[in-house]
C-alpha cells in the first residue's frame, strides 16, 4: 500500500470516528445556586395573585436514556412503587395510563414529587435533590409511553408484571386538574 492510500484511510477512518456524537453524562450534577424548588405553579392560587411563570422542564433529562434509567432506579429506591405499584398503581393512581390527575407535563410531575399533593402525596421537598425529582418525573413519563423508544429503559429487574417502557403506545393524557374528566 502506498503512502497516500494508508494516508487516506486514516484521514476517513479519523473523519468518520469524529462524526459520531456521543450521548454527555453528568454523573453528578451539582445544584444550581439560584434556582428554586417552588417554581411550578401547581394552581391558580398564590400569593399576590399573580400568576407564577411555570419554569421550562431541563430537556436533558427526557432526552437521555441515562436520566431515565437513573429515574427507574430512584423509582424504587424512594419507594415510589410502594403506592404506585410499578406504574400500575394501588394506594396511589396508576402512572401508566392516560388518566392525569395533575397533568403529564414534566414541570407538574416534578411539582407533584416536590410539593407533594392532598389526600396521600407526601411532599419530598429537603428529601430529593431536584436533579434526581426530574429524573424520576423523566422515567414517570417513559411509563405512560411520553418520551421516545430510545431513551426508555429497557428491562425491569423484578417479575414481570407489564411491557417494557418502550413498547407502551404513545397517549395522549386526558385528565386535568379543575375539568371534569370525559368519560366513553
Amino acid at each position: 500500500m502506498s503512502f497516500c492510500k494508508k494516508l487516506a484511510t486514516v484521514v476517513a477512518c479519523a473523519l468518520t470516528l469524529s462524526g459520531c456524537k456521543r450521548e454527555e453524562r453528568e454523573l453528578r450534577p451539582s445544584p444550581p445556586a439560584s434556582a428554586t424548588i417552588n417554581t411550578a405553579q401547581v394552581s391558580g392560587i398564590n400569593p399576590g395573585a399573580n400568576a407564577l411563570a411555570t419554569p421550562p422542564a431541563p430537556a436533558m433529562y427526557e432526552e437521555s436514556a441515562y436520566a431515565v434509567s437513573e429515574g427507574k432506579r430512584l423509582y424504587d429506591q424512594y419507594n415510589c412503587s410502594g403506592c404506585h405499584a410499578h406504574g400500575g398503581g394501588g394506594i396511589g393512581p396508576p402512572l401508566m395510563d392516560n388518566n392525569w390527575i395533575y397533568a403529564s407535563e414534566a414541570q407538574n410531575i416534578f411539582s407533584t414529587i416536590m410539593q407533594g399533593r392532598p389526600n396521600g402525596m407526601p411532599s419530598f421537598r429537603n428529601r430529593v435533590p431536584e436533579y434526581q425529582a426530574w429524573q424520576i418525573a423523566a422515567y414517570v413519563r417513559s411509563m405512560s409511553g411520553l418520551l421516545p423508544s430510545d431513551v426508555a429503559p429497557a428491562r425491569s429487574d423484578e417479575l414481570y408484571m407489564r411491557p417494557p417502557e418502550q413498547s407502551m403506545p404513545k397517549q395522549a393524557p386526558t385528565g386535568v386538574t379543575g375539568q371534569a374528566e370525559k368519560t366513553q
